[in-house]
């Protein structure tokens, strides 16, 4: 029997490194030529794309709202070419390189909702998830936007956070609201850019976050991060190795 798909999804405050920690996992989990990664960019920023040195063609909003545009011209398009058109375009979406794929989500253009195309598209998704071993989707602040629009149930929510007392709550709230939000098997908390173990020691987190661990400020992410610098050609360093060490705790959970 196959084993499951492993999902990741990766949420939190803005501003906390929470995409380049969702590029570290990427590194670490592709490096294994025997897994086949997908790579989710659900934040409309579109950094993680950024971060892994990948150049995005196409979203899968420039999917959708390429149809509705269509259909508000008054092109016709019965459901059954709509999912073979759909799925189509979201296959050339994809960016491949080796063993692990890329697919970014977008920003919707246009206001109100087209629920037809919303959950083909999400089907899709879906279905695509399927073919790898391992899906690591990088999230908006909270986890209901990966629900409503990328897929409804998780292997792991991963919560990142710095030190600061209102990204921590982000991350409580995050962690309550998501069981109403999603489906998911497990969740904890990353703590991002500590200078040292005593700041981590003098933390209190309350028994609400189970923490896998932290990660160091690191200048080399930091530079990576200023440059534009791909974190998939980054060698070993502080914040990567201390992310190997999470990655542990959280294969343990």
């Amino acid at each position: 029997m196959d084993k499951p798909t492993l999902v990741i999804a990766i949420c939190g405050k803005g501003g906390v490194g929470k995409t380049s920690i969702s590029a570290m996992i990427v590194k670490l989990l592709s490096e294994d030529g025997n897994h086949r990664v997908l790579a989710v960019d659900a934040d409309p920023a579109v950094g993680l794309a950024t971060a892994l040195g990948i150049t995005v063609r196409k979203t899968v909003d420039d999917i959708r709202n390429d149809l509705i545009r269509r259909v508000e011209n008054g092109n016709q398009v019965n459901k059954t070419d709509m999912i073979s058109m759909l799925d189509y375009e979201m296959f050339s979406a994809l960016e491949e390189h080796h063993n692990l794929a890329f697919l970014a989500i977008g920003r919707p253009e246009k206001e109100g909702c087209y629920c037809q195309v919303n959950h083909i598209l999400k089907d899709i998704i879906g279905s695509i998830s399927d073919n790898f071993d391992i899906v690591i989707i990088d999230g908006e602040a909270g986890i209901e936007q990966v629900n409503r629009r990328v897929m409804e149930k998780v292997s792991h929510l991963i919560l990142v956070s710095d030190t600061s007392a209102k990204a921590i709550n982000v991350a409580k709230t995050i962690k309550k609201v998501s069981a109403d939000s999603i489906d998911y098997e497990k969740s904890g908390l990353i703590l991002n850019r500590l200078r040292n173990q005593e700041e981590w020691q003098k933390l209190t987190l309350g028994p609400e976050l189970d923490c896998f661990g932290w990660i160091p400020e690191d200048d080399t992410i930091r530079s990576a991060d200023m440059e534009g610098k791909s974190i998939l050609e980054i060698e070993d360093c502080p914040a990567f190795k201390a992310l190997k060490k999470c990655w542990a705790e959280i294969e343990k959970s």
